[in-house]
């Protein structure tokens, strides 16, 4: 391929991934179909339902349009192909133009079957149905999803493509091409995975995500994940009626605290370790009494007379779990993104070390 092809391959590649799984450059610029098409949307806060059965159907559109706006971009990035006149292009751009024409029309095929019946045929209106009483229909279910929505007092949480949302009634998901509903009093929620990240990429902080399966009694309202960071797990538990279930094998970390000492023990684990002479015997831990001391300050981080660490001749008297809240009590709360960075005091000797230095004992 010549260079501008390659060129324009590639650029229009970045923006089409760009376009449909949104940046937070690419929700600034307000290059998104929510805020492209703000006018015909209406207002996510004054109408939820309408909002998002308009949203859904736009956006599937949208991305749909992608590939033929790619050919027609090679119109001009590739003019001596002359595909800008489809009975003279390559056999291989004729197949590809069929197919790019295809995909926006079957998608305006399906969604005009969405909005017969205002919108009744779309899959949001028809899970709302399902919860109807006899006398009413999906739209009265609606205005009371709209209702709460309104409210303040919701939990809403996740990025633009995996909202969360709970109200009073509901539990919601908002993803880029579907919302998925379920009423609060006919679901069951499990916690079926925790994934433990030391670095968030928002903030130079341990992140603990958790992965919540949501259930409904109704085999007829399809199930759904959630995912949540697990400080926020606190705070969607007050908003739920129904209790969380937990794998057995999950352990939910829900303060800053936790997750600092979960990261500080994984970086500790990569340590050099430290070889405890066969004349000494390790005791009990004098922070907690409880287990036997399992790490010594070793300055390893630089050479000796370097930097800002000093070497602790202290013998081994802390564990890991001590050795990790001595540390993390020793830092400011408010800017918990140093903490893995600082330099603390022994707790008995006071020589400066850093978390490179905290050797596990063997």
């Amino acid at each position: 391929m010549d260079s501008p092809e390659v060129t324009f391959t590639l650029a229009y590649l970045v923006f089409a991934v760009c376009f449909v799984f949104t940046p937070t450059e690419f929700h600034s610029a307000g290059l998104t179909v929510q805020n492209l098409l703000s006018g015909w949307l209406g207002s996510e806060d004054a109408a939820f339902v309408p909002y998002h059965l308009r949203r859904t159907a736009a956006t599937l559109l949208c991305h749909s349009l992608l590939p033929l706006g790619y050919y027609v971009g090679m119109c001009f990035a590739a003019s001596e192909k002359q595909l800008y006149s489809p009975s003279r292009a390559p056999e291989a751009w004729q197949l590809f133009l069929l197919l790019v024409v295809t995909l926006p029309t079957v998608t305006c095929t399906l969604i005009y079957y969405w909005s017969r019946d205002r919108w009744a045929r779309h899959p949001l209106a028809r899970t709302l149905a399902l919860y109807a009483l006899p006398q009413s229909d999906w739209r009265a279910v609606a205005s009371s999803v709209n209702t709460e929505f309104r409210r303040i007092d919701k939990f809403a949480t996740g990025a633009p493509g995996a909202r969360v949302i709970v109200t009073d009634t509901w539990v919601m998901k908002v993803t880029t091409y579907c919302v998925y509903v379920a009423q609060q009093q006919d679901v069951h929620l499990t916690v079926t995975q925790s994934q433990q990240h030391e670095l968030s990429p928002d903030s130079n902080l341990p992140v603990q995500l958790l992965t919540i399966r949501v259930a409904s009694a109704s085999p007829a309202v399809r199930a759904f994940d959630i995912r949540l960071n697990s400080t926020e797990y606190g705070e969607l538990c007050e908003k739920l009626r129904a209790p969380i279930r937990s794998a057995a094998n999950v352990v939910i970390h829900q303060s800053l605290g936790d997750l600092f000492l979960e990261t500080f023990a994984s970086l500790v684990a990569v340590n050099p370790a430290y070889s405890v002479p066969s004349s000494q015997e390790l005791e009990a831990c004098i922070g907690c009494m409880q287990t036997r001391a399992s790490v010594k300050l070793v300055k390893t981080c630089q050479e000796a007379a370097e930097g800002e660490c000093q070497q602790c001749y202290c013998r081994p008297m802390w564990c890991l779990t001590c050795m990790g809240k001595w540390f993390a009590s020793r830092q400011d709360p408010q800017h918990p993104d140093t903490w893995l960075a600082s330099r603390v005091p022994c707790p008995t000797c006071r020589a400066r070390f850093c978390i490179l230095d905290v050797c596990a004992v063997r």
